[in-house]
């Protein structure tokens, strides 16, 4: 389903041209002058669920999850930029082959002014520099000079670019994704996620979010350290599309298995609990607590600052991330080696109270919201309770919202010491938006003046809205796209990019169109 208004209709050479204008890309360059590689065989037909259609149930090519032949390099060298700050920023940088590099930057616009030293770029090893003594709310271009042994001349990556922190009064733009679930073929084409990476690439976005759920541990069958990087390996070629340009932001999703309950147990839950922070934190550049950013500072044997809760300020926004799965002693949702069906053992008879975002970061959460002082708020969590399904379908239960089934409120006695329930506590402290993913289709609903936004999945080839019978009220619609959210003092601006593959591309719907679009205005005066 496509909305008539903002239509964005781009042909794949002129996307591509406009990429490589704008960042001086010259792999894009080049890819807009060659012929469109051919589509994939057929899948067959699959159900389009609330207005999709087409897109079959298989990926219908090779089961290897890759990105197309035409963007091989940027899984030869992946970059992806992180914990960006108003006078830093992080540089990951992968590389297939051993190789040696350093990077040379500068000002949007002007040559490049600084370098920093050669680094050894070993085949299959991350290695992370960071970029500092910056000026704030500047543009900056950067790239990599790199060259393999035995050669004696640097080769230049096409370049790159960020932003440091925008003062107030700023207008910018961020990006989001939904769960990408490369894992699962019913749901998730490669070709498709490259192209919804690009188009949120071409958006120029400050940063990009992922809402969880794109490193599944789902297809392991065995959990030593380095078993548990290939999630992380996959998802670098494809998320330097984007985060080669704005600095990603990771939310932790169920399927990551990345969770309090798993690191109290003993054997394997701990093994990938344990092994899947590490490799999240080693493949990409997540914030911990410092001048910049508040967060979670409390390190776990074993891990070490586990980099998961956090909040930041920029432009006229404050931005907060919240963990639904680290903190909680009981299990949250799909248990290891369990089917994520609805009917695994795991999630019989529980007593969800027992879900928390626990006492430390509720109390966090509770100051950061206290504190702020920024016209819009957003909440970023992987869902409601980090398990079940809806939106403000769920708002009212629990540690969210304080009653239980029977419309009992239990909040006093299950949470001694906490203010408010979670939506309560946000509708004091004038959130504007929160954002979860989890259930695999787009929704926009709204409660006490908070829109609960459901982000779409970036990948899905059927197009489906899955879990719509969820959601008893809001604009349901199906995937696939990303989130484009257009941030300046006098509004907020939400709209829902679509993304297909070409061969189910038409007269009624291309990648680029609005699905929708709404405005959102500040409860906050600026002080």
């Amino acid at each position: 389903m496509t909305g008539p208004a903002h239509k964005i209709v781009h042909s794949r050479r002129r996307f591509l041209s406009l990429l490589a204008s704008a960042f001086a890309w010259l792999p894009f360059a080049a890819l807009a002058q060659s012929p469109a590689s051919p589509p994939p065989p057929s899948r067959g037909r699959g159900g389009g669920g609330a207005g999709g259609r087409g897109g079959g149930r298989g990926r219908g090519r090779s089961d290897a999850y890759e990105l197309p032949a035409e963007l091989a390099s940027f899984a030869a060298l992946s970059l992806v930029l992180g914990r960006v700050t108003d006078r830093s920023v992080t540089l990951n940088a992968l590389a297939q082959d051993t190789r040696e590099g350093f990077f040379e930057f500068g000002p949007a616009g002007r040559p490049a002014v600084e370098k920093t030293a050669v680094m050894p770029l070993r085949a299959g090893e991350p290695v992370e520099v960071t970029l500092d003594n910056l000026q704030p709310d500047t543009a900056y271009t950067y790239r990599l000079q790199s060259r393999r042994p035995g050669e004696s001349t640097f080769t230049s990556r096409p370049a790159g670019r960020f932003q440091t922190q925008r003062p107030p009064g700023s207008t910018f733009v961020f990006t989001i994704q939904g769960d990408s679930h490369p894992e699962r073929p019913q749901m998730s084409h490669p070709d498709l996620y490259a192209r919804t990476l690009q188009r949120a690439a071409e958006a120029q976005p400050d940063f990009h979010i992922c809402m969880g759920d794109d490193f599944s541990v789902e297809k392991l069958r065995t959990y030593s350290a380095e078993d548990l990087t290939g999630p992380y390996r996959l998802q670098r070629p494809f998320l330097g599309l984007v985060g080669g340009v704005a600095p990603l932001f990771l939310l932790n999703g169920n399927h990551e298995q990345a969770s309090l309950y798993n690191y109290n147990l003993k054997g394997d839950p701990h093994l990938v609990a344990v092994g899947a922070q590490l490799a999240r934190n080693r493949f990409f550049p997540n914030p911990a607590p410092d001048a910049f950013y508040s967060g979670d500072g409390e390190p776990l044997p074993g891990i070490g600052a586990l980099r998961d809760y956090c909040a930041w300020t920029w432009g006229d926004a404050l931005f907060v991330i919240l963990d639904n799965y680290w903190h909680s002693p009981a299990l949250v949702d799909t248990a290891l080696h369990e089917r994520d069906d609805g009917n695994n053992a795991g999630k019989k008879n529980r007593d969800w109270w027992g879900l928390t975002l626990g006492d430390a970061q509720y109390q966090w959460f509770r100051r950061t919201l206290e504190q702020s002082k920024a016209r819009y708020k957003f909440v970023f969590a992987h869902h409601v309770l980090g398990s079940g399904r809806g939106g403000v379908d769920e708002a009212h239960l629990y540690e969210w919202g304080g009653q239980n089934q029977r419309g009992v409120s239990e909040f006093k006695q299950r949470r001694p010491g906490w203010e408010l329930p979670v939506h309560p506590l946000m509708v004091k402290h004038g959130v504007t938006a929160f954002f979860q993913g989890h259930d695999h289709l787009y929704v926009r609903q709204e409660l006490d003046g908070i829109v609960y936004q459901e982000v779409p999945m970036p990948a899905d080839h059927g197009y489906v809205a899955y879990n719509e019978d969820r959601y008893r009220s809001g604009l349901k619609l199906p995937n696939s796209g990303f989130l484009r959210v257009s941030v300046s003092p006098a509004e907020v601006r939400v709209d829902y990019v679509r993304a297909f593959l070409t061969q189910d591309e038409d007269a009624t719907r291309r990648t680029g169109d609005i699905a929708h679009s709404y405005v959102l205005k500040p409860k906050v005066r600026a002080t």
